[in-house]
């Protein structure tokens, strides 16, 4: 009996460390159902409607997109502060090619796309090969940006767009079942990616099992694919009762796939860690520290220069404000979600989290009739509470 005794409490000591070690992750996740309950409660059920969760995939695409880049600019150990210009510039860009100067989108998209890499190799060579700190870099550039999007626009709105630039942002996937309402597609998509979710945790389970590493406590493992699957086939199911899958959604899906793969499961992904934990160690091991820099305020420009056109595609006009102040948006998102300042830590899946936190945090409190100014408090607040507690976390386990 004693033994039993023993065991048990072996077994609730080590579950209680792993949720202390795991604490941000899982406290994240907890967070996000903890504001969208709150939310549904206070909207009276309007945030879970199912058009309003289309608005908020709709409304925070462009963040989710880039701060996706900026996870990857942040791990690396630095930071950008254009991405809100040069997302402005690009959709002035793509407003005065498609409008005054009547090129074609399927001319217009390359051609922005690469201007924002070239802005990002503009922004990653005075970073990587002359040693210039990105925080001033960048700061540059979000005034020279910022200065030619008016330029180009001089000081007015430019638009509409055609339908076929339009479809980047308020298309919708088509029903390739045919049912209509709700969306067949839109119910399937949901049923398989939970399935895969499940697939592939308990495919990483028996992989780390085979090398003896120490996994996720099943208890966790099956609560934390019950809720995220949940989650999924819920969502899909809204979004299949109104006019099905978004194409923002789909482009944001993908990226997240692709951007997780890449860092958690490639040399390229190690290494980027690598060079925001010691620089100067990741250098002495042959990593070559400047062109992975480089890169990433490369990758950081292509995805800026995506979300602009996105961004612009929404509202269906470019204005010489836009993107003014979201460089805030993405960077707390990213650290909202777990990344640190220092470099080296963070997850692609912790950075969208992060920024369907901002995203549920803005919609709610628009909803509720809470003004711009107290919405901008609210949200210093959470950001700093969540630095905050990162901090404490990692002096607890020093």
């Amino acid at each position: 009996m004693e033994l039993s005794d023993t065991s048990n409490r072996d077994a609730a000591n080590g579950l209680g460390g792993y949720l202390l070690k795991h604490l941000r992750e899982y406290g994240l996740l907890l967070a996000l159902i903890a504001i969208m309950a709150f939310f549904q409660v206070v909207t009276d059920g309007t945030l879970l409607k199912a058009v309003n969760i289309t608005n908020l995939f709709l409304q925070n695409s462009y963040i989710i997109i880039m701060a996706l880049g900026m996870l990857v600019v942040i791990v690396a150990g630095h930071i950008d502060l254009s991405v809100g210009s040069v997302m402005g510039f690009v959709g002035a860009l793509a407003a005065v090619m498609i409008v005054e100067w009547s090129l074609p989108v399927g001319l217009t998209i390359p051609a922005c796309l690469i201007m924002g890499i070239l802005i990002g190799a503009w922004h990653g060579y005075w970073v990587a090969y002359w040693k210039i700190p990105s925080f001033i870099v960048t700061l540059s550039g979000m005034l020279v940006f910022r200065g030619l999007s008016l330029w180009l626009l001089e000081g007015q709105s430019v638009g509409p767009f055609p339908k076929s630039f339009q479809l980047l942002s308020t298309g919708f996937i088509p029903d390739v079942f045919g049912i209509g309402r709700p969306n067949g597609t839109a119910l399937a998509a949901g049923a398989i990616a939970a399935i895969l979710i499940v697939w592939l945790g308990l495919k990483a389970r028996a992989r780390n099992a085979k090398y003896g590493i120490e996994g996720e406590p099943m208890p966790f493992f099956v609560i934390r694919n019950a809720i995220v699957a949940g989650a999924l086939l819920f969502v899909c199911y809204k979004l299949a009762a109104f006019r099905g899958l978004p194409n923002v959604l789909v482009s944001m899906v993908v990226l997240t796939v692709i951007y997780a793969f890449i860092t958690e499961n490639t040399t390229l992904g190690r290494r980027i860690y690598a060079l925001g934990g010691n620089e100067k160690a990741a250098k002495l091991s042959g990593i070559k520290t400047e062109r992975l820099t480089f890169l990433a305020f490369v990758n950081m420009g292509m995805l800026a220069a995506l979300a602009g056109l996105i961004f612009a595609a929404r509202l269906n006009t470019a204005t010489p404000k836009a993107g003014f102040a979201v460089e805030l948006d993405v960077i707390a998102a990213v650290f909202i979600g777990g990344a640190s300042m220092s470099g080296g830590v963070g997850k692609i899946v912790g950075a969208v989290v992060g920024a369907f936190i901002m995203g549920v945090m803005n919609n709610g409190m628009s909803i509720m009739g809470i003004g711009i100014d107290y919405q901008q408090v609210i949200k210093g607040l959470v950001l700093l509470a969540a630095v905050f507690f990162d901090v404490y976390n990692k002096s607890k386990q020093g």
